[in-house]
């Protein structure tokens, strides 16, 4: 009896290393595994990461690079220049001019774009008569290219053969110079991207609205409410992120705004309608100098980093 028990107690060492001894080896079995799949991994990612490199990262320490020298679009005049490109570019009066155009074009457009945008899906949404031909009016405009929804415009804004002019004089009424005219250019360029870029926000917005649960609806009617406490208590508060998100987008967009004015007015008459990166174009491809343009070109860009942070954190606590 003895002995089966001495015999027991040698066998039970040998059996607990044997137990130790397959998990260690599960566990080599699976570091090799994922050692093969990070290696796989590594090479399905190169491309993407070689191209963003090549296209993003190298292009942006470039530029800031470019921002320190006085490099021209000839080639000449490459020398180091320090911040002389940054202290410029904060005394230069055209600059400021060409912001504050940029600040005035981005109060007047991001109103209008969010506003009726949310009214034109409103109206889709509650079932207005014909909602395929609402729907393909409100967002055809977006798809096509800017320079196309320039030519209609400027067509119609044409002080002697165009459609709003010619509808003037046959009414007896004056010319009006959309587009010549300071007071009115921007105005003119704000016009056209409203129409161009609505659409976009009214799909956003549209499928916001279909995502609001019926039942919500349902038990509010129930209760009494009506269309207008329906709207305001159901409708605006459900898709408030959407509209968060709408705005955010919208500022960003219309800080950035180059191609209609370049092409509607070419920043004229007299600067009146010039951006920034409007501004940023003329001084690196017209006047050569892109050390000096690309000096424009990371303040502005610091500029709209520090307006998103802010704008970001003023929503989210609205939001919550």
């Amino acid at each position: 009896m003895s002995s089966l028990t001495s015999s027991n107690e040698a066998q039970a060492p040998v059996a607990a290393r044997g137990s130790s001894s397959a998990p260690s080896g599960s566990r080599s079995t699976n570091a090799r595994a994922r050692s093969i799949q990070g290696r796989s991994g590594f090479w399905f990612v190169l491309p993407f990461a070689a191209a963003f490199a090549m296209f993003l990262i190298w292009p942006i320490l470039s530029g800031l690079w470019m921002s320190f020298t006085n490099q021209s679009l000839t080639g000449s005049g490459s020398a180091f220049a320090g911040f002389d490109n940054y202290s410029e570019a904060l005394g230069d009066a055209a600059l400021w001019q060409a912001l504050g155009n940029t600040v005035i074009f981005t109060l007047l457009t991001v109103v209008p774009l969010v506003v009726l945008s949310f009214v034109l899906a409103y109206l889709v949404y509650i079932g207005l008569p014909g909602q395929w031909l609402w729907r393909l009016s409100f967002f055809a405009p977006y798809l096509l290219p800017v320079s196309v929804a320039v030519a209609i415009w400027q067509w119609m804004f044409q002080p002697d053969f165009g459609l709003f002019n010619g509808l003037l004089l046959r009414a007896g009424f004056a010319q009006i110079p959309f587009l010549s005219e300071a007071s009115l250019a921007m105005f003119s360029v704000v016009v056209v991207t409203v129409w161009w870029t609505l659409g976009f926000n009214f799909l956003l917005y549209l499928s916001a609205l279909n995502n609001i649960p019926d039942h919500l609806y349902e038990a509010a009617s129930i209760d009494g409410a009506g269309p207008w406490r329906r709207l305001f208590s159901i409708t605006i508060p459900m898709i408030n992120r959407t509209t968060v998100m709408i705005i955010m987008l919208q500022i960003l967009a219309s800080l950035k705004v180059f191609e209609q004015i370049f092409l509607l007015t070419n920043g004229g008459p007299n600067g009146a309608t010039r951006s920034v990166l409007e501004y940023i174009y003329d001084v690196g491809f017209t006047g050569y100098r892109l050390g000096y343009a690309s000096a424009i070109s990371y303040l502005f860009f610091a500029l709209i980093i520090v307006i998103s942070i802010v704008q970001l954190r003023v929503m989210n606590r609205k939001s919550a």
